[in-house]
């Protein structure tokens, strides 16, 4: 139960295809699905093999480096609290248009954090053990359909700068699956939507580690608090994703963030989260956000929903719980909270936009059983 089969039943390390079956919005993705496994000898090879048009099943065994080249420039300093804040990369002339204020500052960040990986169509990104990935750049889908990304870490990507760069990027895709993964010491967004459509896609079992010592804290006071704000944001008109099963850990917003441009909605599914040390807030539910949270363990988290104007339903109560079944035809499971503020958070509406087979159809387990679970399963070396 609770997606162990899923995990367990196709443990054949030989064929070295993804572990599990996609479940919630990504049912049905396959990646590379039966394409001959093979590991890349070189960053150029990895790059070639992610981006071309060919079905593909690839395994890392090992870190995968595209720190690349220093790079000196102009930026600016938009936080002042102490220690460590991050400084602003001046991407698009952001220190101009939005930090104007801001003192100046010589700044030398990696360029390769700016130049993500193309990931297309019909791929498998798969790591072996625990110590395989990517670092000093991300990844980033366009327009793809049918990816798995699987068991790989993707790590220090310009973590003292803003706009350093995403560890994912997605702009328009579907049927994408990211699981099992962990992430941690990014300058930017963990994983991040474009304003295209990114439908059929889950986000299930990684480590979102935020410990850092820089601090990305845009409403920090007298003191920088050594962690992530930049976690997930999900802002694509007519985005339809999963977040389940997933371990937050010292973060401090966008847990996830949602929605943000007038005329746009999502619909966000997030399930038996354990969300441990957020001082700041998790989720952030903004216009035409449609958000249903259940089952999720909240420890130690400031503010577990932000009070935004997007359609959020959370339910603390039994009653909540219980009236999910007029919706979406089960009762919902209550979200738990340990030392964490209280929540307000029960439109209706957001029930109303998530009534599709995908939600009514998820194995959600109780939340007092989410921190030892995730703790368990979520993360590298769990798959393969």
């Amino acid at each position: 139960m609770f997606h162990q089969l899923a995990l367990l039943a196709p443990l054949l390390i030989r064929q070295a295809v993804a572990v599990g079956t996609a479940f919630g919005y990504a049912t049905g993705t396959t990646g590379g699905g039966s394409a001959a496994a093979a590991t890349p000898t070189s960053n150029a090879q990895l790059v070639s093999w992610l981006g071309d048009s060919t079905a593909r099943v690839i395994v890392l065994t090992t870190m995968f480096d595209f720190t690349g080249t220093a790079t000196s420039a102009t930026g600016c300093k938009p936080w002042t609290c102490s220690p460590n804040p991050q400084l602003a990369i001046d991407k698009d002339s952001w220190c101009e248009n939005y930090e104007p204020s801001a003192a100046k500052a010589t700044i030398t960040y990696n360029s390769g954090g700016m130049a993500p990986i193309n990931v297309g169509s019909n791929k498998t990104l798969l790591g072996k053990g625990s110590s395989a990935g990517i670092t000093g750049t991300g990844l980033y889908l366009s327009g793809v359909e049918n990816v798995i990304i699987q068991n790989i870490r993707i790590t220090n990507i310009n973590p003292e700068y803003v706009w350093g760069g995403d560890a994912i990027g997605i702009d328009g895709g579907q049927y994408i699956w990211i699981d099992h993964n962990y992430i941690d010491h990014i300058g930017r967004q963990f994983i991040a939507t474009g304003y295209g459509a990114v439908t059929h896609t889950t986000i299930s079992n990684n480590v979102f580690n935020g410990q850092s010592t820089y601090s990305s804290v845009p409403l920090c006071a007298a003191t920088c608090n050594s962690c992530q704000y930049w976690v997930l944001i999900l802002t694509g008109n007519g985005d339809q994703i999963t977040l389940a099963l997933n371990y937050f850990y010292y973060t401090s917003g966008r847990g996830p963030h949602v929605g943000g441009t007038s005329g746009y909605t999502q619909k966000i599914h997030i399930y038996n989260n354990y969300y441990v040390t957020v001082l700041g807030h998790a989720i952030d539910p903004e216009v035409g956000a449609n958000v249903v949270a259940e089952g999720n363990y909240f420890n130690a988290v400031t503010t577990p929903v932000l009070a935004g104007v997007g359609a959020a339903y959370v339910p603390t109560t039994a009653a909540q719980a219980s009236a999910c079944s007029s919706y979406i035809g089960r009762a919902c499971q209550v979200n738990a909270f340990s030392s964490s503020g209280t929540v307000s958070a029960a439109s209706t509406s957001a029930l109303q936009a998530l009534d599709d087979s995908y939600v009514s159809g998820a194995s959600v387990m109780a939340a007092s059983a989410v921190g030892a679970y995730v703790q368990a399963n979520a993360g590298l070396g769990k798959v393969n």
